[in-house]
């Protein structure tokens, strides 16, 4: 069965799953949905790529119907809001790079607290985020406009609050990259 299309997948499943896996589709919970399709599946052969294609093609059947995840907002009145809700007194803004199979990568904003010490993160810059953020100054020649968004909004809370911000890696997606140390 691996040679199958991905209709002949979503057929493969039985109504009660397909109605499933529209319902997480409809809430745009793509990963619940690719969970769902993979691991009924995957013993008939199914792999994670295919599992992906099965979903996506479920995005492209309910279109404007599903009921989009909102963007994080990128403007200074509305992260510092959310810096002022973190635990602890805030010592620094952090960019820091994530990837995953849907969004290919994006850059997490973080408040970093001491006392008590954690993260908290403010926003999630995904490339649609960066553009909607950039609006016209957005270089079209710029590889990652993630990079560029979250680094002007990272700078500017950072001044807001007059504490200093970090992004390890803002040229290449690196999740591995060097992280704030106080």
């Amino acid at each position: 069965m691996a040679e199958s299309t991905t209709s002949e997948w979503w057929e493969l499943l039985p109504d009660g799953i397909r109605g499933q896996v529209d319902g997480y589709v409809l809430q745009d919970a793509r990963f619940q949905a690719v969970r769902i399709v993979w691991q009924t599946c995957r013993g008939r052969g199914l792999g994670l790529h295919e599992a992906e294609e099965v979903v996506h093609a479920r995005y492209l059947h309910h279109g404007d119907r599903i009921a989009r995840t909102p963007l994080s907002p990128l403007d200074l009145e509305s992260l510092a809001a959310r810096a002022s809700g973190c635990p602890g007194s805030v010592v620094a803004i952090e960019a820091v790079w994530d990837g995953d199979t849907v969004h290919d990568w994006f850059v997490i904003l973080l408040a970093v607290s001491a006392e008590p010490a954690g993260e908290h993160p403010l926003a999630t810059v995904y490339r649609e985020t960066a553009v909607r953020y950039l609006g016209d100054a957005r270089d079209e020649r710029a590889l990652h406009p993630e990079a560029t968004a979250a680094g002007a909004a990272g700078r500017a809370l950072a001044e807001h609050l007059s504490v200093p911000f970090h992004f390890g890696s803002p040229d290449t997606p690196d999740d591995g990259a060097p992280r704030w140390r106080p």
